[in-house]
């Protein structure tokens, strides 16, 4: 009986690599393509970041506002990890409208545009701050955006107990300084219970974030392969985009609040880490 249970064990795993639902590195979880359809990967929105491969990805450093300040220096890939780290400038921190918040932004030199999927296994910081993974193109006046995840694990706003658990996700389409958006914020504590991020705060372990720009209308996001949220715009979304993550913070409540400068010194919650990322097509079956 023992040996049988063995072989059946083995079986299962053997099929679920076999079918990549899981790998050394974790989920990959795009969703069925719809019939006649298949996914393509596209290599240039790929990697598994064994080293920085600068035909795929800059550093893209334009500044949000106070306290943020984005340098190259700040972000990199090292131990088979992409990561965006937050230090303290003591300079700017002591002064009142100082940038003592360094970080960094990554961003891919392709564009790409639906249908489309695209999947990172990420790990956040757990300072008061955002680690996001997301796509935009354009600037603020007039610009096509898709936030997957604004995840704030610590918000130095503590009345704020669900944001831990919330994958912000939402969309702007912005036209001549005129704005439509719209989100699909979802509760990790609502997930299945074999999904590996039910309940968990977002810098606990690593988890695969993906979305699915499905037409010029609607996006689908999901977390460890399981649907988390969603979106429909009015307007079309007309602009290709590149994909981008970054970390910062901001005193908005929107944001959680403002990060805890003591935090930046501590190594163990000051970085971001996105272990792989995988961006795929729809093209037709052979």
């Amino acid at each position: 009986m023992i040996l049988l249970l063995q072989r059946k064990e083995y079986s299962l795993l053997l099929l679920l690599v076999i079918f990549g639902l899981i790998n050394s590195n974790g989920i990959k979880a795009q969703p069925k393509a719809p019939e006649g359809m298949e996914w393509k990967e596209i290599p240039q929105l790929c990697d598994e970041f064994d080293e920085w491969d600068n035909t795929k990805w800059t550093k893209s450093l334009w500044n949000y506002g106070v306290p943020v300040k984005m340098m190259a220096k700040n972000s990199g890939v090292s131990d088979g990890k992409l990561w965006i780290k937050a230090s303290l400038d003591k300079k700017e921190a002591k002064k009142e409208d100082g940038r003592w918040f360094e970080t960094s932004r990554v961003m891919s030199k392709m564009k790409v545009k639906f249908p489309m999927y695209t999947e990172c296994r990420m790990r956040t910081s757990h300072l008061s701050a955002f680690s996001t993974y997301w796509l935009n193109n354009g600037n603020s006046a007039n610009r096509d955006e898709i936030d997957i995840c604004e995840h704030n694990s610590k918000p130095s706003f503590t009345n704020q107990v669900d944001r831990p658990y919330t994958m912000y996700s939402q969309y702007f389409i912005v036209k001549d300084d005129e704005t439509e958006r719209h989100h699909g914020n979802f509760d990790n504590r609502n997930l299945s219970d074999d999904n590996p991020a039910k309940g968990r705060k977002w810098n606990e372990g690593y988890q695969v974030l993906g979305c699915w720009w499905i037409d010029e209308h609607h996006v689908q996001f999901y977390i460890n392969g399981e649907k988390a949220g969603k979106v429909e715009s009015k307007q079309t979304f007309t602009r290709e985009q590149n994909i981008i993550w970054d970390l910062w913070t901001s005193k908005d409540s929107w944001t959680g609040g403002i990060a805890d400068k003591k935090d930046l010194s501590n190594d163990s919650i000051n970085t971001m880490y996105v272990d792989w990322i995988h961006t795929y097509e729809l093209v037709k079956s052979n």
